[in-house]
């Protein structure tokens, strides 16, 4: 994956895109963050940055509130609706993040072709702050504290997601 990543330093706009289960936790606050992060460094117009679900049952919805409510509290202003995974995504997309390892085996298993599969990675792969997280938990059936969690180790994964791709 590093020598990828240098590849993609090259190019005029690198798309991102970050996946979890139903797409309504995790994903679009990775989405938000990065997307803050490449802002406030003045990068944002290198970046093309989404988020999709492996499960389509939350298609269309805004963020769950509760993940809302936390990552406004750091700032971030979670608007993206949720989407499924599509083939499509394979082929647009330069990196594909993926939450926990279920997400990564699926979609490691969905890509159409080895050269699509090795642009999926593991979003935790970046994490600095948190080198032994090997996971972004699923905060949906936790408390307050599940999502504080997520964002702590988004914040760290996105920093240094942004810092390997500048």
């Amino acid at each position: 994956m590093d020598t990828r990543l240098s590849d993609l330093k090259d190019k005029k706009k690198i798309k991102v895109l970050f996946v979890c289960l139903g797409n309504i936790c995790r994903s679009p606050a990775a989405e938000g963050i990065f997307r803050q992060i490449v802002e406030n460094r003045g990068v944002a117009d290198r970046f093309e940055i989404d988020s999709a679900g492996l499960y389509a049952g939350h298609a269309g919805e805004l963020p769950d509130r509760r993940m809302r409510v936390h990552a406004f509290q750091r700032g971030y202003n979670l608007t993206h609706r949720s989407r499924p995974v599509k083939t499509s995504d394979f082929e647009e997309f330069d990196l594909i993040l993926s939450m926990d390892d279920a997400n990564y085996t699926r979609l490691r298993a969905l890509a159409p072709s080895p050269e699509m599969e090795a642009k999926v990675a593991r979003t935790t792969d970046f994490c600095r702050r948190h080198p032994g997280a090997d996971h972004v938990p699923d905060p949906y059936y936790d408390g307050a504290e599940g999502f504080e969690i997520v964002l702590d180790l988004l914040e760290d994964a996105c920093e240094g997601i942004a810092d390997a791709l500048s």
